[in-house]
Order: C-alpha cells, then structure tokens, then sequence
C-alpha cells in the first residue's frame, strides 16, 4: 500500500514568541522489507534561522530549528509519500516465557535498537506492581513471548475504554490503568509496563494510523491522526513483533512508523522552548490517503 500523507501541527501565540529552539520526530522511518520511504520534506512558517537534521541514539530522524526573532504564531509541515508492505507471519518460532531471562542475560548487543534498552522502567513507564500483576496473572504454562505479548494487548483492550477525555499528554500510566481509560498514548505505556513487568522488553512506537469512514460517508479532510502502538521482543529468531493495544491488532498496511522509543518521552513529535508570554494554542491535522485514491480526486 502507498500512502500520501499530510501533516500539519500549527501554534498560535496570545503575544509574540520571541526566539525559540525547537526538535522535530516527524520524518517516517525506513524499515527494509516493512516500510519504503519514496518522498519526504518537512517545512516550516516562518522560516527559522538555524535548521540540522540528524538521527537520534534510536536511529530516528530528528529535525532542529532555532528563530531569533517575534513570531506571533509556528506551522511544521510534513509531506510524505511512503509505501507499506503486508506483513508476513514470521516462520520462526518465539522463545518460550522461562528461557527469555537467560537469553538477555547472554544478551551483549547495544546497538540502538537492542532488547537490552527496552527492559528497564523508562522516563514515561515506570515499573508499577498493579500493572506488573495484571500481565503475571495471564502468563500461563507453556506460552511463549508472543503468546504473552498478544495476550496482555487483547486484555487491555477488552478491559480499558478509549476516552479522549479522561487524560492529557502527562497522564501518567498508573492514573490511567487505574482509570481504565485513555487514548492510544496509555494503552500503549500500559502494555509497555505490563510486559517489562514479567521480563519482556517492550517500546513505544510513534506513527499514522489509517482511518476508515463509516460505509457510505465521505472520508473527511484531516481526519486521520498520529497514533502509538507497542513494539515487544519474541526472542532472537522471531525479533521484535508490533502490536496496537487501542485496536487488537498486530500493526499491518494501515500502521506507518515514524519513530521508535522506549516510551512517548524518547519520540515527541515537536517539543522545544522558547520565549513568551500568555497562553498558546495547537492544531494538529493528518491526511492519510492511499495513492490509488490520491489519484482519483486528483
């Protein structure tokens, strides 16, 4: 599947911002055999003075600009066209839930996406006992770590609720387990924690989700949105699996990723600071749209 996509995140400033630094994780990853990016060009309004791409310790693509002048409002633009391939189930087996602690143990490579890093609590994920022993409580005899990792994100999603309104992007994992409600940010720190609670290393996963109308109403503008899913290792024949907590579903054609992390902390979309005063406002807009119907509106 081919996609065109379309982002726009727009600030407006009650008083003018003067100066500023900004980090962008925007750009969609290039992932052989996954993902292919074709095209993709990221812009800003205004212009800044200072602009360095780079790739982050976890091999993401960051962009950096700086403004030295007033500027009463800031849109980053992404433009991108990026082909996504089926997933094929793997032939390789994962390696059953007992025998994952040695094979970390044994485990020497650091390389910037190795299970080593996905292990420990994180800045956004904590260890947390509650979340620790509602995944121990669905490990039984004989699973392995794929069975275990399907089965903790098909149980939060039978037994949390998505509610828009229940948290905000500081949310912590905890308030929202407790709640049993959130939206994909803590369904996915939720099941991070639950898996690295029984020993499986677990990411966050930072990318577009295709949306689908309801049949027969048009698809409407900008109405796809940024999303997260959880990426978990099976083992070292099997590697790392993906998996969308807020939907039941292993990623497929509709999941681009644009970036991989141990929680939402390693992976924000633009965060920076600057000089103001007053109160500001975001809009973000997502247009997802395959190229075959790209073509027909064109």
């Amino acid at each position: 599947m081919i996609y065109d996509i379309t982002l726009r995140i727009t600030y407006d400033y009650a008083n003018a911002a003067v100066g500023g630094r900004h980090v962008v994780c925007l750009r969609p990853l290039n992932l052989p055999g996954v993902q292919r990016v074709i095209s993709a060009g990221l812009t800003i309004d205004p212009a800044g003075e200072e602009w360095l791409e780079r790739m982050d310790f976890f091999a993401n693509h960051v962009a950096e600009f700086s403004f030295r002048g007033p500027h009463k409002s800031m849109t980053v633009m992404l433009k991108a066209t990026i082909e996504r391939a089926a997933q094929i189930p793997s032939p390789a087996l994962s390696v059953p839930m007992p025998d994952l602690a040695g094979l970390l143990w044994r485990t020497r490579d650091m390389a910037p996406r190795s299970p080593l890093h996905f292990i420990s609590a994180s800045t956004r994920v904590p260890m947390d006992a509650d979340m620790t022993a509602f995944a121990a409580g669905l490990v039984q005899p004989g699973m392995t770590a794929a069975m275990v990792i399907r089965a903790v994100g098909r149980a939060l999603h039978r037994r949390m609720k998505f509610d828009s309104k229940a948290t905000t992007v500081d949310t912590s994992a905890a308030e929202a387990f407790a709640k049993r409600r959130g939206v994909c940010q803590d369904f996915s720190h939720i099941m991070i924690a639950c898996l690295r609670g029984v020993g499986i290393p677990a990411g966050y996963v930072s990318g577009f989700l295709r949306t689908l109308p309801p049949p027969g109403k048009p698809r409407l503008e900008g109405a796809d949105a940024m999303h997260a899913w959880v990426r978990a290792w099976a083992g070292p024949d099997m590697g790392w699996i993906e998996f969308d907590p807020t939907n039941d579903m292993d990623s497929g054609t509709d999941h681009v990723v644009v970036a991989y992390g141990r929680d939402y902390s390693d992976v924000v979309p633009i965060k920076g600071t600057m000089r103001m005063s007053g109160r500001q406002k975001s809009h973000q807009a997502v247009d997802m749209i395959p190229m075959t119907e790209a073509v027909r509106r064109t």
